[in-house]
């Protein structure tokens, strides 16, 4: 991003499209005057803030009516961004919406880049840096947990224990320098290794205790890539569309009917699965329908959970032996499908090849199992239950898991230098080096390509 900080910006801050409403939102020192400019209503720079304002939107070029309009004024530094921001909110519709926006834009606005609104946010103090990102976490959220804890984050929960850590590893810092530059005792550096050795452990400790969450985090932050296969026709299309409460994909009796991956996000259980409903894998001669299982074949190397369905209604084949064999180091569920039909599935020799994964029975077209399912899901990957994990900090950004993982490091190598009977002032380049570590998560320490990089995944007008 452009070092522009004092411009006035916009952009529309809502879906572009048909709709209700949309809003263009307008930030910075002359947000009021531009949007008076080609306001015709009450005076905006004489309203009260945090009102919002009946109108009309005119082109001063001439006179023509655009748009009838409700304007929020909201005055700094109690906004989003700690600027003036002044919000128009006019009819939905691609044609008003852009229309508005020029005039904006040809009156002494320039158009905000990705995420310009929040960065302007943590550069003025509003968010820190773990904040901001927990704002399209919140944006970017798939079911109420993942919401929650994107809300958590957002309420700085996160990055009050950062803060805290970064406070204990200063102290401890602090009270080394005293102790290097005033040495009383002869003893003095013993104390200062013992106490170095004493924090870096404690503090380690309560890093890897944010790493624990890591795993579940990330899986609520990003969804669980989730592989539906098995051979042509026991019921993977039919699985899908139960889980969506929609029939997405085809279902017929003829083999070979899914010749593509379909992919679809889904909540089962508060857990986002990102759904993959694959071709059916087997050996077959028709050209398409090869390329089909070839993709199915890439998409089962790069799950995190697979969901193996074998048909009740026919003996074990070739083809879901290998399939079993294939999955037995994946996560994995294996469902036996069509219970509603004549057993003649050998249930003695499936568990044998099941082994110690989850093994549950359905009637999918009946939707039974189906609950069982989507518990067994939640507590492979949530133990304690999900609930359980909201009232706590969950780590969910992978920028942050990295940092805490290098954080850990550093302290890991305070650890041998004292063991390797290291000098104190050497020691203590790793500790520091943990500190600053902890204060990218935070921007409590930060470069500006790193505020360019985070900024710019954002969406338009946020």
């Amino acid at each position: 991003m452009a070092n522009t900080d004092n411009d006035t910006i916009a952009a529309i801050s809502t879906p572009v499209g048909e709709g209700g409403i949309s809003i263009i939102r307008i930030s910075g020192d002359n947000a009021i005057p531009v949007a008076q400019k080609i306001y015709r209503g009450k005076d905006l720079a004489k309203v009260p803030t945090n009102t919002i304002n009946y109108g009309h939107i005119i082109d001063p070029d001439n006179n023509e009516e655009v748009d009838e309009v409700m304007t929020s004024v909201m005055r700094a530094p109690h906004t989003y961004t700690c600027e003036d921001v002044v919000e128009i909110n006019c009819h939905g519709g691609l044609l008003a919406t852009n229309r508005i926006l020029q005039l904006v834009l040809s009156y002494g606005a320039r158009m905000a880049e990705p995420g310009e609104f929040t960065k302007r946010a943590f550069l003025n103090g509003r968010l820190d840096l773990s904040q901001s990102e927990a704002v399209m976490d919140l944006i970017w959220a798939k079911t109420d947990k993942s919401m929650k804890v994107a809300l958590n984050q957002l309420d700085g929960n996160l990055s009050h224990l950062i803060r805290k850590l970064r406070k204990d590893i200063l102290d401890v810092l602090a009270q080394v320098e005293v102790n290097i530059d005033y040495p009383e005792y002869d003893a003095v550096e013993e104390m200062t290794t013992k106490m170095l050795k004493e924090k870096a452990t404690e503090i380690r400790q309560r890093i890897e205790a944010l790493l624990k969450t890591a795993k579940q985090g990330k899986v609520l932050r990003e969804g669980l890539a989730t592989a539906i296969i098995g051979r042509p026709n026991v019921g993977k299309s039919s699985l899908l569309n139960s889980l969506l409460h929609e029939d997405k994909a085809i279902v017929t009796n003829v083999a070979g009917t899914t010749r593509d991956v379909i992919e679809e996000y889904v909540n089962v259980n508060g857990v986002p699965l990102k759904l993959i409903d694959t071709a059916g894998i087997h050996d077959t001669k028709d050209r398409v329908e090869k390329i089909g299982v070839e993709r199915s074949r890439k998409a089962l190397d790069a799950a995190d959970l697979i969901l193996l369905l074998i048909d009740n209604s026919e003996e074990l084949t070739a083809e879901d032996r290998e399939l079993l064999e294939v999955t037995k180091d994946k996560q994995r569920i294996v469902i036996l499908n069509k219970t509603d039909l004549p057993n003649k599935v050998d249930r003695d020799e499936l568990k044998k090849l099941v082994g110690d994964d989850k093994l549950i029975e359905t009637s999918i077209v009946k939707n039974e199992g189906m609950n069982q399912l989507g518990e067994t899901i939640s507590k492979m990957f949530f133990e304690e239950g999900i609930e359980n994990n909201q009232s706590s900090v969950m780590v969910t950004n992978a920028r942050h898991i990295g940092l805490l993982h290098q954080a850990d490091d550093s302290l890991g190598d305070v650890l041998k230098g004292i063991a390797a009977g290291m000098p104190v002032d050497l020691v203590q380049i790793d500790m520091t080096r943990s500190w600053e570590l902890l204060g990218e998560i935070t921007g409590d320490s930060y470069q500006d390509e790193l505020l360019d990089q985070l900024f710019s995944q954002f969406c338009l007008g946020k």
